[in-house]
């Protein structure tokens, strides 16, 4: 799934191995989100179609409507060396009759978050999901009706067709410089920001290279989250283990591989190796003479 998340003025980027990123979304954040309701807090749930897999916990703690695979992928990396980079995880509670997954709210220590999730990998489908994943994407205008219904003003007349669905062009933004572009348009090329997130992406890519876990997991659909405040405070985590599963022994990955149908290959580190070279040149590039 992709989740759009609340930022302050910045692009919302989907980067892959193949160095594709999203559109703006803008969305001023400033409360608590003990004081004010949940939806209100967090627009991105209704605008990514999942206003019923959230809820608010105690302080500082989030609940995930509850998904088996996910909730065994956390239990296991409570163990693993990704342990910090990861939420925090705290087992199954129970709310109105239905299971969620109760875990850390990355948000709690941030004021006012800028906020970027980009998905991670080659692919977004499991390689027994091919067969939906070859059928013709449907338009989605459900999603359209969601973005109005949180802000009337979010859409441009570039998301706008004449039947009210969605131009779906941001997703074929492609070009390493265009992902440059959005990327640096996210740290507002603040010096600080950019050598926190290389540093925290770098520490991420060491731990994976040595990481059970990684080594014999297919990570398909999950994300890694950007945020920073004006504060200077950044951080990166790995989110939405929803599709991330085990693999047949003694199979096991190197993350790297392009994929090819059968290999289980997620191109996961290919895709975070193009990241790390971003982050390292745009720093480079606000830090020449």
């Amino acid at each position: 799934t992709r989740i759009l998340m609340p930022s302050l003025s910045h692009h919302h980027s989907h980067c892959h191995g193949k160095l594709s990123c999203g559109w703006k979304l803008k969305t001023m954040v400033h409360c608590s989100p003990f004081v004010v309701s949940f939806k209100k807090l967090y627009p991105w749930v209704q605008l990514a179609g999942h206003a019923d897999h959230f809820q608010a916990g105690e302080y500082g703690k989030l609940l995930k409507k509850y998904c088996e695979c996910e909730q065994q992928c956390l239990e296991k990396l409570m163990n693993d060396n990704l342990r910090p980079f990861v939420p925090g995880y705290y087992g199954i509670v129970q709310q109105n009759d239905q299971d969620y997954n109760l875990m850390d709210d990355l948000l709690t220590d941030f004021d006012s978050p800028s906020i970027m999730d980009c998905k991670m990998g080659s692919r977004t489908y499991l390689e027994e999901e091919l067969v939906k994943a070859r059928e013709r994407p449907r338009l989605r205008k459900d999603m359209y009706e969601k973005m109005v219904a949180v802000d009337p003003g979010a859409p441009s007349r570039f998301h706008k067709k004449s039947d009210g669905t969605c131009n779906t062009s941001f997703k074929k933004t492609k070009h390493k410089e265009q992902v440059m572009e959005a990327l640096s348009d996210f740290a507002d090329g603040n010096t600080q920001l950019l050598r926190s997130y290389l540093q925290r992406l770098e520490e991420l890519s060491s731990a994976l290279e040595t990481s059970e876990f990684f080594r014999t997991h297919q990570v398909v659909g999950s994300s890694l989250l950007f945020v920073h405040d004006a504060s200077g405070l950044a951080r990166v985590w790995m989110i939405d283990f929803g599709k991330t599963v085990p693999l047949p022994p003694p199979q096991t990955l190197d993350h790297r591989t392009p994929w090819a149908e059968g290999n289980r290959e997620d191109g996961y580190l290919w895709g975070l190796d193009n990241l790390i070279q971003i982050f390292g040149d745009m720093l480079q590039d606000v830090t020449s003479p």
